[in-house]
């Protein structure tokens, strides 16, 4: 394994810009729960042949790999991840739009692209404007707010597999579910996003935007780190409403805490470990479910340990 770290280096160089190739890197550094140890290495690509010829890279040495948009649904364990982060942030972020279509590239956020239809009067992306995280990440998991999911604009993905093959998925070959997708069950890479959009009046789709962003700040925890709301809703139930019944309000391990703002959400009070997070997160679980019989499902991915 020594060897092929030292080869995939100076393959990679020939690949990605040697500034946009980093080492050790902190993950609390790149994830909105500010906690997790090193990265071996991380690298921005800018382009789709920096990423097909990475993956590719990495798939054939046999180094583990985990795509990261901007690490807001993510929680690194303290021992950090032993292979390669390739990071879709503003390195890999365009925007264009066509018509009633918006094309976005996977690191754009899905802030910059609400705005974007915003300003080009198009409606329904109203409901992602105040959803932390990329459009790569938003339509893997099929984000959602507001009885609003990404399904219901996505009407292309450009992926690509583990072997670095490119796939186009149209409409329903996306397979979304809640907070679910083929894309997440086969382990896609999604590249670029195309999305079909409504004619709207500017000034009544930036009304809903801010509503929508206003009610996130009064029932959210957003001055605190977070990976946003931790779990998934259970049929029937909202997780939140059942941590809550559990008596779980402001419960703390460590340095993380379930939020007295709003208990979907664990929120680091300033030196939360990553083992504090997760240690909550099965604790919660055991303690709901002794309470009311619910398993719940955490939605937040924990890489390494």
């Amino acid at each position: 394994m020594k060897d092929n770290w030292y080869d995939l280096i100076e393959k990679l160089k020939n690949v990605v810009s040697e500034d946009r190739i980093l080492y050790s890197v902190p993950m609390k550094e790149h994830t909105s729960m500010r906690v997790g140890g090193a990265a071996r290495m991380l690298i921005l690509p800018s382009n789709r042949e920096e990423i097909v010829e990475a993956v590719k890279m990495l798939h054939s040495m046999d180094i583990p790999y985990y795509v990261v948009g901007n690490g807001t649904n993510l929680i690194v364990s303290d021992e950090g991840y032993p292979g390669v982060i390739i990071k879709f942030a503003e390195n890999y972020s365009d925007i264009h739009v066509d018509g009633c279509e918006i094309t976005a590239l996977a690191g754009a956020s899905l802030a910059s692209v609400s705005n974007a239809a915003m300003r080009n009067s198009l409606s329904g992306l109203e409901f992602a404007s105040g959803i932390p995280g990329t459009i790569g990440g938003a339509v893997t998991m099929n984000a959602g707010a507001y009885n609003c999911e990404m399904k219901d604009v996505v009407i292309e993905t450009s992926c690509i597999d583990e072997h670095g093959n490119e796939l186009l998925l149209k409409g329903d070959e996306h397979d979304f579910g809640y907070r679910s997708s083929r894309i997440q069950k086969e382990k896609l890479i999604v590249v670029e996003v195309k999305m079909r959009l409504q004619r709207g009046n500017i000034s009544d789709i930036k009304e809903k935007m801010m509503y929508f962003n206003a009610c996130r700040r009064e029932k959210q925890p957003l001055d605190m780190p977070s990976a946003g709301s931790v779990f998934k809703r259970p049929r029937g139930f909202y997780a939140g409403r059942l941590i809550e019944d559990a008596g779980l309000k402001g419960y703390r391990i460590g340095g993380a805490m379930v939020s007295e703002k709003h208990c979907g959400f664990i929120v680091n009070t300033g030196n939360a470990t990553a083992n504090d997070v997760i240690k909550l997160i099965e604790y919660v679980k055991e303690r709901v479910f002794q309470n009311s019989g619910v398993m719940l499902e955490h939605e937040v991915k924990i890489l390494g340990g």
